[in-house]
């Protein structure tokens, strides 16, 4: 234990805290994430992009603290190099655990959810721009959807099967075809990255008791938190979703779209860093997707 990383600068801060057990969470992308005595969580950032991030992030949750019920991280510590909090418990809510749900599971568990993103689309927008928060790093405009594609034609077509060339090229036909089609008038502060990680589920009850994370949180598309979900859980669990909180028809479209170039971008990043830990971050999703203008 007295090898962990961080572990002195702990110690500096809480001098009386008994350390009895510590975990390393080795997944983090920007944060390295130390959980003493299964209790309280120390977040580290690894560099001054990601410092600039926990910074963004603290101004975040000040906000989401005060429009939304659902449990999310309480930063009651906040130094230059590490935030704290009082950890939420609960694992990830993975794809495969809906098969093992009954109805009346999977749609409370939705539900929960889907009020969850209502409150959060529902922050008043002035209340984000006042505290300084601006776009979600998750949002792309039109111009960035088209490099997303003119990148896979050149970086990715080359060594595509045939038929997964023409699969791309159908899937972004829709914005092909209207490249205004993508843009979105009405900003909502959204998370952006709303995966089963960060969504802490309790096998006990069978309910959640939070959600973590909200480094990529901003104004942004409402489209791309369902986005996220559709990927991850399929069109079945966001059916239920929708129950509680109706997309409409223009929002369901942009977030299969979105959800569909996802392997895409994963696999840009793989190639241009030959780290082949891209090309698995996201094995295991639903990835039931139905095409774009597929009515429900």
């Amino acid at each position: 234990m007295h090898q962990a990383p961080h572990l002195p600068r702990i110690r500096e801060c809480y001098p009386d805290l008994d350390i009895n057990q510590l975990q390393l969470d080795a997944d983090g992308l920007v944060n390295q994430v130390l959980i003493i005595n299964n209790e309280r969580v120390f977040r580290f950032p690894k560099d001054d992009q990601a410092r600039a991030a926990l910074r963004r992030e603290t101004a975040v949750l000040k906000i989401v603290h005060r429009h939304v019920s659902m449990a999310v991280p309480h930063f009651d510590r906040i130094e230059e190099d590490f935030v704290s909090y009082p950890l939420i418990p609960g694992r990830a809510l993975m794809y495969q655990d809906l098969f093992n749900f009954s109805g009346l599971e999977l749609d409370r568990i939705a539900e929960q959810i889907a009020i969850f993103l209502q409150q959060l689309h529902g922050v008043p927008v002035v209340e984000v721009e006042a505290a300084g928060i601006g776009a979600s790093i998750s949002c792309h405009s039109s111009d960035d959807w088209q490099k997303l594609y003119q990148a896979v034609e050149q970086e990715l077509f080359p060594v595509m099967p045939t038929h997964i060339r023409h699969w791309v090229e159908y899937w972004f036909s829709p914005y092909h075809e209207n490249p205004s089609w993508m843009k979105n008038p009405r900003k909502v502060l959204v998370n952006g990255d709303l995966g089963p990680y960060h969504i802490l589920y309790d096998d006990v009850h069978h309910t959640i008791n939070g959600i973590i994370d909200f480094g990529t949180a901003g104004l942004g598309d409402p489209a791309v938190d369902f986005a996220v979900l559709l990927y991850n859980f399929g069109e079945s669990f966001l059916k239920r979703i929708h129950h509680t909180y109706p997309l409409g028809e223009d929002v369901l479209d942009r977030a299969r779209f979105w959800a569909g170039t996802v392997e895409l971008q994963w696999a840009l990043a793989g190639i241009r860093t030959r780290d082949c830990s891209w090309f698995l971050g996201h094995l295991g999703s639903a990835r039931d997707i139905k095409p774009v203008g597929t009515p429900w």
